[in-house]
């Protein structure tokens, strides 16, 4: 099983870095720039024409992995990271539609919000039933910490995974803000579940490969998206990546762990919201300087200290490894790890 695991990162990361070679020039070659919103960072100006879509060079890396390292639990009768794959995809090809149509457009505006979040609703539902069809999730939420699983109602239950999911995919896309974040993030998200699966045994190996395989291309596409970034992942890699993330949650059936897991996601959501709502009620009035929150800290919001774009890497990274470690602390008991 480890040497699946490792195996499954090193193509991805392989295939991702080889990939970026070849995609970003041709990106570039079609004139496949990011618009930059015009109401934030001044500095960001500068991003102007920046290759977009670059989420296609690490879902090719996990693409794959998934497909070669995964082929033995194929053979097994084990689907559940082609599962999540095709689901983390659709969510990849609603990304597409949003990032062609900017493009097309020249602005930094895409698919209507009602057209994304219809789309993302019907996919989250397609994709809870086919896992209950499957018998990969039950209608009982296990409670992280607690160690204990609650009964719920099968069309609450449904009405519950898609409100995680759909919110999961949007809160991961709110964090693609500035270079490699979103990206760094994700990388403890991933690692979790690695070692998850590495802990619990072979029943979960499928879907670690997919984990381990999504850990590599990201660190493959880290390559080309660190500051200075070479190429941002767009929409096409923020709502594949958070699909995936949601997938895996509910395939490890423990969706509530991305309370925890997804905290810096949570939290630059709420900072969203918080903003938004307080600027209504106040009639202009603002809590942070800009949000979502981290260009509240880029802008030298509370403290005066303006974050450079390394800095709320490393902050952000840090703080999702942190609380990595406590979700994997909150789920210990559940498969009698150790």
């Amino acid at each position: 099983m480890t040497l699946s695991l490792i195996l499954a990162f090193l193509i991805s990361f392989a295939v991702a870095v080889a990939v970026g070679k070849v995609y970003i020039p041709w990106l570039r070659k079609i004139k496949a720039g990011q618009e930059i919103k015009t109401n934030g960072p001044t500095w960001h100006m500068g991003k102007t024409g920046t290759p977009t879509m670059g989420g296609v060079i690490f879902i090719a890396g996990i693409t794959v992995a998934c497909l070669s390292v995964g082929f033995k639990p194929m053979l097994d009768g084990d689907f559940a990271h082609i599962f999540v794959l095709l689901f983390a995809l659709v969510f990849g090809a609603i990304g597409f539609l949003d990032d062609w149509e900017k493009l097309r457009k020249k602005t930094n505006l895409g698919l209507s919000a009602k057209a994304k979040f219809l789309l993302q609703l019907v996919a989250a539902l397609a994709f809870v039933l086919l896992l209950r069809k499957l018998g990969y999730i039950r209608t009982t939420l296990y409670v992280p910490f607690w160690n204990v699983e609650l009964y719920i109602p099968e069309a609450l239950y449904f009405a519950l995974a898609a409100f995680i999911i759909v919110g999961t995919v949007n809160a991961v896309n709110i964090t693609d803000g500035v270079d490699g974040l979103a990206t760094g993030t994700s990388l403890p998200v991933c690692f979790f579940f690695v070692t998850v699966t590495f802990y619990a045994g072979q029943r979960y190996l499928a879907m670690g490969i997919f984990a381990s395989a999504m850990l590599g291309g990201l660190m493959g596409f880290l390559v080309y998206n660190f500051n200075p970034a070479k190429v941002f992942m767009g929409d096409t890699g923020s709502l594949f990546l958070g699909g995936a993330i949601a997938a895996l949650a509910f395939t490890y059936d423990m969706p509530l762990i991305l309370i925890t897991l997804g905290i810096v996601y949570i939290w630059e959501t709420l900072s969203d919201i918080i903003q938004v709502t307080y600027f209504k009620l106040t009639h202009g009035k603002r809590v942070f300087k800009m949000a979502p929150f981290h260009h509240h800290l880029e802008m030298g919001g509370w403290t005066g200290k303006k974050w450079s774009e390394k800095e709320l890497f490393v902050l952000f990274t840090s703080v999702s490894l942190v609380f990595a470690i406590i979700s994997f602390v909150g789920i210990y008991n559940r498969f009698q790890i150790g």
